[in-house]
């Protein structure tokens, strides 16, 4: 990476754009699941389609032979497009359309029910389809220490879990293939508590362990040093959480000559590191002494969720340019919003054209861009060697379309 291959590229398809590297992509999914393989072989990858959809990666997933975990039915479009076998999909989510569910079903996906009122729904399919097998997944809700209260899944000591259970069994189609949880919190207490109560209440539930027991996502992807430091808690690699769940999952079912399937779905863990954003230097300035830097770019663009965490970040300057040096300098972004900061405390050379690089900006950015000002920039495929367009800049047109004034 080079001044002058950054502005190749911007001069062709934007000055600020996103840079992604599907080969990284593919060496995350394969190290992380070949550390969980290690030790328990059965183990498989839904790849969260929600924290980056770009169909690039999706495939990618499905030709690594990963799953597709989906929450809505706009992402089960893109399943279709890509001609992802149903029985590779996971439905997870508190809302599902009721078309997506009924199709996903009786093509033979699994439907993870959140509520009494999915599981009614898939009742009425059930019934309908007699001849179908209907596979279904059951999110639970338990406590788990110093997590706050999910608003997810259907809660484990309640009556209506062992409800929906019974009544499964008895509906001859049905099919209880998937036992599900999902924590946000990152750590390994998290997941070692998770682990120890889903295979607690498998055991308590089912007198067969469904085929897939899924723990769900919520871990720690790859991040340079300076990112690390911006934690307060340790930040494990991927074979810390294959020695701690997938040894506690052989240690449960390892004598067993059908076990069940062990599902992760990761979706930062696999990605965060695959994109960077380069933004294009617009303009410096000192404010009572106070120098700040605008970028083509925005805090929305890079880190949605408004962490408050600085990214690792890369400056190439442009040859012969009016370099100065600077010292604790704010890089700004272009919106009106006065805490469109993209990074804090710069201490460096700079000058206005040069590009600055973040890194770790694949995790839910694209996604969680609001269309508030600007519109999207594009993405880049590259990988070293060739220079692909993986998503168009986007215009006008794209933000204006369903607006009747304009139709």
């Amino acid at each position: 990476m080079n001044y002058e291959l950054l502005e190749q590229i911007g001069n062709k398809y934007g000055e600020s754009y996103y840079i992604l590297n599907t080969e990284r992509f593919k060496q995350n999914f394969i190290e992380l699941q070949n550390e969980f393989r290690k030790i328990y072989p059965d183990t498989y990858i839904a790849y969260s389609y929600k924290t980056n959809y770009i169909p690039d990666l999706c495939k990618i997933v499905d030709e690594l032979g990963g799953y597709a975990e989906i929450v809505s039915d706009m992402e089960y479009e893109i399943t279709k497009r890509l001609n992802i076998s149903a029985d590779k999909i996971i439905f997870n989510g508190p809302y599902k359309n009721k078309e997506a569910i009924t199709e996903i079903l009786l093509r033979g996906g699994c439907v993870n029910i959140d509520s009494v009122e999915e599981f009614e729904y898939i009742k009425g399919i059930a019934k309908s389809n007699a001849d179908k097998i209907i596979n279904i997944g059951i999110r639970v809700n338990f406590a788990i220490e110093n997590t706050n209260i999910s608003r997810f899944g259907i809660d484990i000591e309640s009556d209506t879990l062992r409800k929906i259970v019974k009544e499964a069994d008895i509906i001859s189609n049905i099919n209880i293939k998937e036992f599900h949880c999902h924590y946000a919190p990152r750590n390994l207490e998290n997941w070692k508590s998770r682990t120890e109560k889903m295979l607690k209440y498998s055991d308590e539930l089912f007198e067969k362990a469904p085929a897939h027991i899924d723990l769900g996502g919520g871990l720690f992807g790859k991040m340079k040093d300076d990112m690390k430091r911006q934690f307060s808690s340790y930040i494990p690699e991927y074979k810390e959480y294959a020695q701690l769940v997938a040894t506690m999952f052989n240690k449960h079912y390892g004598e067993m000559a059908d076990k069940p399937m062990l599902f992760i779905e990761p979706g930062t863990a696999l990605v965060g590191d695959v994109m960077r954003f380069a933004a294009k230097v617009v303009g410096i300035k000192s404010i009572r002494g106070k120098y700040i830097a605008t970028l083509l770019g925005s805090v929305y663009n890079i880190n949605p969720t408004l962490n408050g965490k600085n990214p690792s970040l890369e400056v190439y300057h442009k040859e012969d340019n009016n370099l100065k040096y600077y010292e604790d300098l704010d890089f700004g972004g272009y919106t009106c919003i006065e805490s469109d900061y993209l990074y804090r405390g710069y201490n460096g050379k700079l000058a206005i054209g040069d590009y600055v690089v973040f890194d770790n900006v694949g995790s839910y950015s694209i996604v969680l861009k609001p269309p508030f000002i600007l519109p999207n920039f594009s993405v880049i495929s590259y990988n070293g060697e060739d220079i692909k367009l993986v998503k168009r800049r986007e215009n006008f047109e794209d933000i204006f379309r369903t607006y009747q004034m304009f139709n």
